[in-house]
């Protein structure tokens, strides 16, 4: 099942407007200007609001309240001029002394134990306006390398107080080799940095990516981060049922035209699509949607598409988008050889974020 939406002048990431209907994601071709790349370097909707207060630490895992203490000195350590007296601000401040400690901070945790609340509200937390403060995931960063350039890149982010990364991609050598060389110009202008990480390929047990690793990889970077574990499980099914069972496909539909703002499209014809746009446009692939229903949900063909599903459930799940869908329930999206592949944690986080947006998406069965 699908619907036409013509895309007649979409070219700047603003939704097109549906004649009647829910209005498919297939049909819409974003283009996203380099600026909007810099400007949404914040964090997501739904992190809007978190702050350190509203992190509730497992009272069972001391080591969530000591992030908190952490971070929350961090962030202080950040305030007044810039850290290096480089830049326009040192015509306004003098120059600070030498921060003590490293200046930066990786957290190191498994999925979904809060590690991007801990860094949007670091983010949030650092006395610096929104201007001089970064925060994204490691794919919109090297977007931005892309868009802009290198040495744009660093002249851009360079008067920065603070860069935060989450996510930072570890399975791709060269982009790693990449943003290391960005990060550590970027150091050398005095900007603090803080990041999140994921799992290198073979990198199984526990389901997350050790701090010593993240630091080998990152080469020279290493003494400017001091690592920061956080124990936990993942917070997102603390006490909730496993992924709930999908509706029938004319349940979905008639969903779908019941909610404004929302979009319908049948699942193989939407991976197909995302094969077409660039990952660095799901989020405006997803402009103006109020919830994602999506019809014949099945099992993932191969890895390549899996990793564009991926990223476009980390862009749903940050903007709080209902996904409703019929056909098998999201926790069999993923073969088992792909769960215990190279991209293992990618994937279960996928699995979690799609099945708390699921979770979210049943009232809309009863409109």
């Amino acid at each position: 099942m699908s619907t036409s939406l013509s895309t007649s002048g979409y070219t700047s990431g603003r939704p097109p407007i549906a004649d009647a209907g829910p209005q498919a994601l297939c049909a819409r071709e974003p283009r996203v200007p380099a600026e909007r790349l810099v400007a949404e370097m914040v964090p997501p909707p739904r992190f809007d609001s978190v702050r350190f207060d509203t992190y509730n630490p497992d009272p069972t895992q001391p080591s969530q309240s000591e992030a908190v203490t952490v971070l929350s000195g961090f962030a202080a350590g950040l305030g007044g001029a810039h850290a290096s007296g480089s830049g326009k601000r040192r015509w306004f401040a003098r120059k600070p002394a030498a921060p003590s400690g490293p200046r930066g901070v990786y957290l190191d945790g498994g999925y979904g134990v809060g590690k991007t609340h801990l860094l949007a509200s670091l983010w949030h937390a650092t006395p610096a306006e929104p201007a001089l403060k970064a925060f994204g995931t490691f794919v919109e960063l090297t977007n931005l390398v892309g868009a802009l350039g290198f040495q744009q890149t660093v002249q851009t982010l360079g008067g920065h107080r603070l860069l935060c990364i989450d996510e930072f991609e570890l399975d791709d050598p060269g982009d790693t080799v990449l943003v290391s060389s960005l990060l550590s110009r970027l150091v050398e202008q005095g900007v603090a940095l803080a990041a999140t990480s994921n799992t290198l390929p073979g990198k199984l047990g526990e389901g997350r990516f050790a701090s010593a690793d993240f630091l080998r990889e990152i080469q020279g970077l290493s003494a400017h981060f001091r690592p920061l574990r956080i124990d936990g499980q993942d917070y997102r099914h603390r006490g909730l049922p496993d992924a709930p069972a999908p509706f029938s496909d004319e349940q979905v539909a008639k969903a779908a035209y019941a909610t404004e703002g929302a979009s319908l499209d049948d699942f193989p014809g939407l991976l197909e699509h995302l094969a077409r746009v660039h990952p660095s446009r799901y989020g405006a692939l997803t402009d103006g949607i109020t919830a994602v229903c999506l019809t014949d949900v099945g099992p993932v063909p191969d890895q390549s598409t899996a990793l564009r599903l991926v990223v476009l459930a980390d862009r749903l799940y940050d903007r709080e988008i209902p996904v409703l869908a019929s056909g098998v329930p999201f926790d069999r999206l993923f073969s088992e050889d792909m769960l215990n592949g190279g991209y293992r944690k990618k994937y279960f986080r996928a699995i979690s974020r799609l099945t708390a947006l699921a979770r979210d998406a049943k009232p809309l069965v009863s409109q």
